[in-house]
Order: C-alpha cells, then structure tokens, then sequence
C-alpha cells in the first residue's frame, strides 16, 4: 500500500508560526507535525510515502530527506503555487504519475496516530474516509451516514447537522484522478468535492476510529497538541544535570544539555539538545523546550513552548505561551494567562487559557510585560519597558 500526504499549505490562520516554516513542520512535543504520519504509516508497514510539497518546501525535504531513518521511502512531487487551485483535490492530482492501484490520502499538518491507519487498512471498502466525532464540527466538514455508508458530506455548516466529520486521511484507488478531473471543470479543488461528487454513482464508506487524531488551526491550539503529545513522552535524561537538580514526573533531557544547580522541573517536559538550563530556573508540566535554548536564573516557565535557539533573560515568567524560533527575551519578561476572546479572519474565539505568542527572531527588551492573548510577529523589536497589548504585526518595531 501507498500513501500520499498532502504537505503543501501554508498554514496562514497559524502566522506568525508559519512566516517561514510550513505548518507541518511545526514543533509539537519537540517533533514536527508531519512526523507523526510518518510514524503512524510506518507502523502499519506502510512504508512507500509520496509527499507533496510546496510552500517552504525545502523545510520538509531537508528534514525528512528519502525516510530511511523513519525506517521508510519518501519521494516528493512540488505543487506550485496557484493560488485559484490550491485545494487538496489539486495538490492529489499532483501525484496522478506516481501512484497506481490503491493508495492512502493524509494531511500533513494533523496529529495522526498508529491506531488510525489500522482502523482504515481494516476495512475491506474500495473508497474510504476516516471520520471521528468533534466538538466543534463547523470547523470540519460534517458527514451523514446511512449505516457505514457516506449520504452526504457538508463543508463548515452553519448549521448544527451532526457531530461526526471528516479527518481529511482517505483511502481511493487510482479512479479517483478522473473524478478530481470532473470537479476540476465545474472550478472546484477540494477532496470534499470529490467525496460529494462519487457519492450518488460510487459507494463510500466512513471508517470510525478512536485512534488519535488532532487538528491544529489557529495558534493557541499548537499548545493543547503539545500538552497531549507530551503525556504521551517517557523519561530520558542525557546531557549535564548538577548537583541540587530536582525533577519529577516524566522528564526527557537530550544529549549536550545542562541543567544547573537549583532547577525544578516538574514533568511531563521535554528539553532538546545543547540548552543551557538555569541555576534556579522552575519549568513545569506540558512545556517542550526546543534545541539550543538558554532560559537564565530564576525564570519560571510553565505550559509553553520554546522552539529551538530561544533565548530567555533571567526572571523572565511564561505561562500558556509560545516562543517561535529565535526568539531572544531581556530580563523580567512576563507573559502571563488568562481566559481571553481571540479574534481570526474576522471570527471570534473564547480561548481559556492563553499568554503570549510570539514569531520567530524577534528581540524583545528588558522588563517587557505582555497582556494575555497578545500575538507579536516575526522579526519584530520591542523596547526596554514597554507593555504589550494585543497584535503586533510583522517586522514591527515597539518603541
């Protein structure tokens, strides 16, 4: 069997995260997104994987490369940026000279478990869709069902018509190319359309899972994926931790790592390679730390995510927040959480518990403090003093 994961998007509900990374290479648990699939495939020795490509491409392919070490064969096929045909039914038609017979369908930017893929090998069907239940179904396209069979599929509802949805992950034979070349003439570009169009003429069947499955859309949800993922994370020290070090609960330390005397940590957490931890430096449970970190005394860190080569100034606070790649914070630095509404593409989102998103390389100055919900681009630069309060757009400077 083989399997195409569709990596190609940009991810822009995710900015600033995705200024120059692709969404499926977004750090969860330390591991990008799309490694998850991968994983998932391989332990179902599903192990011939054609990944389309596109946006910053060169991200994934440098990272993955042809999959030996993921113990499996990855080719690549770039999908250019046309911005009229940027749906998954297009980015699939991309590979329509690479694939032959029956084949897998994912997303790349998905949390997709073990679990899922046998659930969908299991059935016998010849096209197939994994659906699962969600408590937010407008966010998705909602299925019906008449036994296991798909009646219809509807795309974002604005109407509550059922709770169960579709994973975006498939199962199709090569038929399906002159399907997507139906729905292509009447300008659509999206596998949805494809599933309603082979609906009245071809049997779908919804395959059920309980297998972990998670989408990440907006920002804030980077970090309850994080939290998820790291419960799931054993402990694993390697690395330098001094004398007066205490740790408890799961605690995974990568190799060149220090943790200096008087550091507490408190599990589940992940800290990568070559960071420099501490003295006297508090990080508790679901936070990830990325590679080549430095978090100076007396900092507290708590449910957040630093991405590899953040920089954190003694007596710095973070709570519920992430830290994009680069990232450099001065002293006393505080990024506390609150229950907030979130605005996105002119919607509104009750978030419970969110602090302070930030993009990568931006410097932020001494004694900066940062108000609950406040997203701050990529590249910017905050002053010395300075108190933040809501969006700050790339490349901007705080005086």
């Amino acid at each position: 069997m083989k399997a195409v994961i569709l990596a190609a998007g940009e991810g822009k509900r995710l900015r600033p995260f995705t200024a120059s990374e692709p969404k499926p290479m977004i750090p969860i648990a330390n591991r990008p997104i799309l490694e998850y699939a991968i994983e998932a495939l391989a332990a179902n020795s599903v192990r011939d994987i054609t990944i389309v490509v596109g946006y910053q491409k060169e991200r994934i392919m440098s990272h993955f490369e042809d999959g030996g070490e993921w113990g499996v064969k990855i080719s690549y096929v770039e999908q250019k940026k046309r911005v009229a045909m940027a749906g998954t039914a297009y980015a699939l038609s991309m590979v329509r000279k690479h694939v032959k017979g029956d084949f897998l369908v994912l997303p790349g930017d998905n949390i997709i478990g073990p679990k899922l893929i046998e659930d969908l090998l299991d059935q016998k069907a010849k096209n197939r869709i994994v659906i699962t239940q969600s408590d937010m179904p407008s966010k998705y396209g909602v299925v019906e069902l008449s036994g296991k069979v798909v009646r219809n599929i509807v795309e974002k509802p604005e109407q509550h018509i059922g709770n169960l949805i579709s994973t975006g992950i498939y199962k199709f034979s090569d038929d399906v190319f002159k399907v997507i070349d139906s729905v292509k003439k009447n300008g659509k570009y999206d596998l949805t359309s494809v599933i309603q169009h082979m609906i009245p003429k071809t049997k779908v069947t919804a395959v059920k899972t309980t297998g972990a499955w998670s989408d990440v859309v907006y920002p804030w949800d980077i970090l309850e994926l994080n939290a998820m993922a790291l419960r799931k994370c054993a402990s694993k020290t390697s690395g330098r931790i001094d004398k007066g070090v205490t740790m408890k609960g799961p605690v995974s330390i990568g190799e060149g790592t220090i943790i200096r005397s008087g550091t507490h940590i408190m599990g589940p957490v992940v800290i990568g390679e070559g960071c420099e931890i501490g003295p006297s430096v508090c990080i508790y449970p679901s936070t990830s730390v990325g590679d080549n970190v430095r978090m100076g005394a007396f900092s507290v860190i708590e449910h957040s995510i630093l991405m590899n080569d953040v920089i954190i100034s003694a007596g710095s606070y973070l709570s519920h927040s992430v830290l994009g790649e680069g990232v450099e914070v001065g002293p006393q630095f505080c990024a506390s959480e609150d229950s907030v509404k979130m605005e996105l593409e002119d919607e509104y989102r009750q978030v419970d518990r969110l602090g302070t998103l930030v993009g990568e390389k931006t410097v932020i100055g001494s004694q900066v403090s940062a108000r609950s919900g406040s997203i701050i681009g990529s590249k910017c630069k905050v002053a010395h003093h300075t108190r933040i309060d809501g969006k700050i757009e790339d490349n901007t400077t705080v005086m």
